[in-house]
């Protein structure tokens, strides 16, 4: 609406030449017309009650002094002015009248305001007074016009002696009068500005309802907009919030064969039909609606007029579609095929699973398009291989998917082989009831295992009419499509058989792309679970159980390990790369091995992972410079679990920390420094050392485990304890359990699981002896080997044992410093270690002919399965490993 200035709408309103101008001009005039009246007569009260009021004083005054004590004894004495003249002049100014005349009962005056007149006979009637009556009259005295009270003096026996005259001027009248002038001329003006400001409210509002138009432009507006109501080939009615007919145009009369009283009436009691009634008192929006009325089919819109608070009423404008039925009901069939279509391409494919993409062409189908949908798919269903096309090569296609309005149908089942010769890529229909199901129908329809009586069977149910579409895509023909329609519904036509070739090819597309998924992730997963462990190591300090689980829609770069390490220490790892797909596993698989080269070297958790750290960077280096995929980032967590000190050392690169269940069923989360993700560089990593009791289970974990888009990683934590605690597990039975209550259905991300219950070493399994810096204590160190050996049935590995000690201690005193320690381990294997404080790290080398030394760790090498050199926070360890045979027989009832 567009909004005028002050002054604009000053000027509308006396616009002499609209509706709404010439109203307000009239009550304009009106109000002030009136305004004046009110005014004029308020004056004129008020003087009449001034005048009244002037009467009732000056007679009060006069009834007053004529009352007064003395007023007869100064009437009889020989001086009455003198006496009187100054109590009357003081009644006077105090009664605020203009005079106080005491006269004799022969007209003379005693008293005056004028003292001229005293003693001098006053005009005017008196002897109404002097019978003893008190009068008050208006008159024109010595003062002028004046309202005068006389009043008789009457001595105790009712003589009258004497009058009292006290007079008002009209001078004075009006003074009293003209004090309510100012009031009446404010009320005036209020009652002015009231009226005038609601009648420019009424004439403002008037002129917004007429659109500020004058009566000559309003009844030419009305004459041709009655003019194109009744012209229009279209029907208008108007019906009211009461549900009256306001309104209704010839065109509508006609349609709805209206009575020519209708308009003023309800509309129930016009005749319409009740579907039309109903449509009509609704009240509700409606586009294009259909109504049947007689022999005619009619289109009815129906819109609110007013939506703005006011009691509303309805417009419903009628057309005749009679002569479109037959096109719209084409049109609707149209509309119904695109409409299948549109719901086709939303409902199939939604996953990339090829059976429940069968089932969901079947379920669009039907019953939509067909009674009975079936979907045949060439072997195998869901492997992933591209079936056979050639000409006349019969697939023995396998029934996938079905759907159907009566669960009875004697169709074959899902499961169940049907053959099919791919010849046509094409669809082709049939006329069951015209042609019937014989050979030639079979033949041309390309089916095989089919007999007479399954045939039979089909006719008799009621089937009339079948399209048989191939599901063809890329050059490959996955399967068929059969649409069957039975019972009462109308055969399958051309425009039928076109939109199932457009439905089956939608379908088809689906369908190969999920075939081509199945098969890339059944390689994403064989790559997979290729670079992960197949077996877990043989060791002692740990009974180890893990679980792999592979994302829902394609595979991670989640993975486990389980590496021993020299000295009874084991370390676990788990790790996970971001991403999916083939490029996060091969780089899972790169990672997993890197960390198997840098076990090797045995070294802590924290430098592991900082070599690993500038690995990934290096590798993001080289990507980026080739054009490659970087990695997007990866986590990694490596712990070290020492069997004989029941120590745990661990460190993580941005991984969720382990979790320790205690022999009593406690579960803690350990309190590991977490570092940055793996690639990012620039800050070093730290590791916690803790000590685990023997029969503790170490969990550890990838994310996927404990975070899910739904849930927060602390409800997820809060659900790995609670499946952890309470009674004592193996770790295979742990593994169970815990992703029975973790993921009950298969997981949106990799999961790696990874259970160890922790052994120790029993005290009698470990040797340690000090060494002196001498040579000569080589020979002291051999001997207590060999008494221990011997003790545990080992009595064939004390000669190798003895040689391999003796080269490395003899190494340890002439090139370590002191201390020298010697540690025997005797678990799955004979460990042999000798300690020093010095960082020089031996070499292997080939000894010349004429060398005298350089042959010990040689013969080391060749005597012991494995041998090398850790470094510690005081020095370095050189171990050996022999595997040893069987304990000698009666060894331990020799002990």
């Amino acid at each position: 609406m567009t909004h005028c200035s002050p002054g604009g709408e000053l000027r509308a309103l006396f616009n002499v030449r609209t509706l709404a101008g010439q109203v307000f001009c009239f009550v304009l005039a009106l109000v002030l017309l009136l305004v004046a009246a009110a005014a004029i007569a308020l004056v004129a009260q008020s003087r009449r009650d001034s005048l009244n009021e002037a009467k009732l004083r000056t007679l009060s005054v006069a009834q007053a002094f004529a009352d007064s004590p003395g007023i007869v004894a100064a009437l009889e004495s020989k001086d009455p002015t003198a006496i009187l003249q100054p109590r009357a002049e003081e009644t006077r100014k105090e009664a605020h009248v203009d005079n106080v005349v005491v006269i004799s009962v022969h007209g003379i005056r005693y008293t005056h305001s004028d003292p001229a007149l005293i003693g001098k006979r006053v005009g005017g009637p008196y002897k109404e007074a002097l019978a003893g009556h008190a009068f008050t009259r208006s008159f024109s005295g010595s003062l002028g016009p004046s309202v005068n009270s006389v009043v008789p003096v009457d001595r105790p026996d009712g003589k009258v002696v004497g009058l009292v005259s006290v007079g008002l001027t009209d001078k004075s009248v009006n003074i009293m009068a003209d004090r309510s002038i100012p009031l009446s001329a404010a009320t005036a003006v209020v009652a002015a500005a009231i009226t005038t400001g609601g009648a420019a409210l009424v004439s403002r509002r008037l002129r917004r309802q007429t659109h500020g138009l004058g009566p000559a432009e309003m009844t030419r507006m009305y004459e041709h907009h009655d003019a194109v109501l009744h012209a229009v080939r279209e029907g208008v009615l108007i019906v009211g919030a009461d549900h009256r007919l306001m309104l209704v145009n010839d065109e509508a009369r006609r349609l709805l064969d209206l009575p020519p009283d209708a308009e003023g009436r309800p509309v129930t009691d016009i005749g319409l039909p009740p579907a039309t009634t109903e449509l009509l008192v609704s009240g509700r929006t409606t586009t294009d609606g259909v109504l049947r009325s007689g022999n005619r089919l009619l289109a009815v819109s129906l819109r609110p007029t007013d939506t703005r608070g006011a009691p509303q009423s309805t417009v419903a404008t009628l057309r005749d579609t009679t002569e479109l039925s037959a096109i719209s009901g084409r049109a609707e069939l149209v509309n119904e095929r695109l409409l299948l279509l549109y719901e086709a391409g939303a409902r199939i494919g939604t996953t990339l699973d090829v059976t429940r993409t069968a089932q969901e062409l079947a379920d669009v189908a039907t019953p939509g398009f067909a009674d009975v949908t079936t979907v045949d798919l060439a072997p195998p269903p869901v492997s992933g291989e591209k079936p056979a096309t050639e000409t006349g090569y019969p697939l023995e296609m396998r029934r996938t998917a079905i759907a159907s309005t009566d669960p009875d149908q004697p169709m074959f089942p899902v499961g169940q082989v049907v053959g099919f010769v791919p010849d046509r890529t094409g669809a082709k229909r049939v006329n069951i009831a015209e042609a019937g199901l014989g050979i030639e129908v079979i033949t041309a329809l390309s089916w095989r295992h089919w007999s007479t009586e399954r045939a039979t069977d089909l006719l008799n149910y009621g089937f009339h009419s079948v399209i048989s579409v191939p599901l063809h895509a890329r050059g490959f023909i996955l399967g068929l499509a059969n649409f069957w329609r039975a019972g009462d519904t109308a055969p399958f036509d051309a425009d039928d058989e076109s939109f199932a070739e457009e439905l089956v090819a939608r379908a088809a597309v689906s369908l190969d792309n999920a075939r081509r998924y199945t098969r890339e992730h059944e390689m994403a997963v064989t790559l997979q679970r290729s670079l992960l462990p197949r077996g877990l190591p043989e060791q002692n300090a740990l009974d180890v159980a893990s679980r792999y689980l592979p994302a829902r829609a394609e595979v991670g770069g989640d993975w486990y390990d389980v590496i021993p390490l020299s000295g009874a220490r084991v370390a676990l790892v788990v790790g996970d790369v971001v991403g999916q797909g083939l490029h996060a596993a091969a780089t899972m698989g790169r990672l997993r091995t890197s960390i198997h080269n840098f076990s090797a070297l045995d070294l802590a958790p924290d430098e592991l992972l900082g070599h690993l750290d500038e690995l990934v960077s290096r590798i993001d280096q080289d990507e980026a410079a080739d054009g490659g995929v970087e990695i997007a980032g990866a986590t990694c967590l490596y712990a070290i679990y020492d069997a004989v000190s029941g120590n745990c050392s661990v460190a993580r690169a941005g991984h969720p920390g382990p979790v320790l269940v205690l022999p009593d069923g406690t579960v803690e989360f350990s309190e590991v420094p977490v570092g940055q993700p793996l690639g990012i560089g620039g800050m070093p990593f730290e590791a916690a050392d803790f000590h685990v009791p023997e029969g503790s289970r170490l969990v550890l974990y990838t994310d996927g485990l404990v975070e899910r888009r739904d849930q927060d990683i602390d409800t997820g934590l809060e659900l790995l304890r609670g499946s952890l605690a309470g009674r004592d597990r193996t770790p295979e039975e742990t593994c169970d359990d815990v992703l029975a209550a973790m993921l009950p259905g298969q997981p949106s991300d990799d999961v790696a699981l990874l259970v160890a219950r922790t052994r120790t070493l029993d005290p009698d399994q470990v040797a340690r002896w000090a060494v002196a810096t001498d040579p000569a204590a080589v020979a002291g160190v051999r001997k207590n080997v060999t008494q221990w050996l011997t003790d545990r049935g080992l009595v064939e590995e004390a000669f190798t044992t003895e040689l391999i000690l003796s080269e490395l201690v003899t190494n340890a005193v002439r090139y370590g410093t002191g201390p020298i320690e010697v540690r025997l381990l005797y678990d799955r294997n004979l460990i042999c270690e000798v300690s020093d404080t010095s960082n020089t790290s031996p070499h292997l080398r080939y000894a010349a002919t004429t060398d005298e030394g350089g042959r010990g760790l040689f013969l080391v090498a060749q005597f012991a399965e494995r041998w090398g050199t850790r470094y510690t926070e005081t020095g370095k360890v050189i171990w050996s490993e022999q595997t040893v045979g069987e304990p000698e027989e009666g060894a331990e009832d020799d002990e």
